[in-house]
């Protein structure tokens, strides 16, 4: 979606352009953040047979590396770049137990959202990265997201969900 902001046009990314109703999932045993890892990547190499999860798993444990991607309050958005990722793809995970992900607040991590970009998508992918954070910044959502106990429950939330910080206010008309 295109949005004019003055003399700007950006452009907005609607979290349904990334996930899809099969690749949200609650409940999943987590035991540790290399488990959930290696899971998410066999995971969406069966969904998405262009991508290797070899190299899925690779790529997030190098960016997993230069610094965790928990992000605080018990989020992670592991993310990365895929070669033969056509356009971004995301998977939310909530978790049964929490794990440790070495966020940023040293609290463990119950809400996933892992995302995959292109390799030449450098400015969608923190554009991207930008929107989830603010999503999962909202304490209201984080806690809306832990009271949902199914898929489809999860996905409609998650679908209906605009950041706070993208809505219109006094400040930012």
């Amino acid at each position: 979606m295109r949005v004019n902001c003055g003399h700007q046009l950006l452009l907005v990314m609607h979290i349904t352009d990334i996930i899809t109703p099969d690749r949200v999932l609650v409940g999943l045993a987590g035991g540790s953040k290399k488990r959930v890892l290696e899971f998410f990547s066999k995971f969406i190499a069966q969904n998405m047979p262009s991508l290797d999860s070899g190299e899925v798993f690779a790529n997030l444990v190098a960016r997993e590396r230069l610094g965790s991607t928990g992000i605080g309050h018990g989020v992670a958005i592991p993310h990365c770049r895929i070669s033969h990722c056509q356009h971004a793809v995301g998977t939310f995970i909530k978790l049964r137990e929490r794990v440790d992900f070495d966020s940023i607040d040293g609290d463990p991590v119950d809400l996933i959202f892992i995302l995959l970009v292109p390799e030449h998508a450098c400015e969608e992918h923190l554009h991207t990265l930008a929107m989830l954070a603010k999503l999962f910044s909202d304490e209201d959502m984080r806690r809306r997201l832990r009271q949902t106990d199914t898929n489809p429950a999860l996905f409609e939330l998650l679908s209906t969900a605009i950041p706070a910080a993208m809505l219109p206010s006094e400040d930012n008309p």
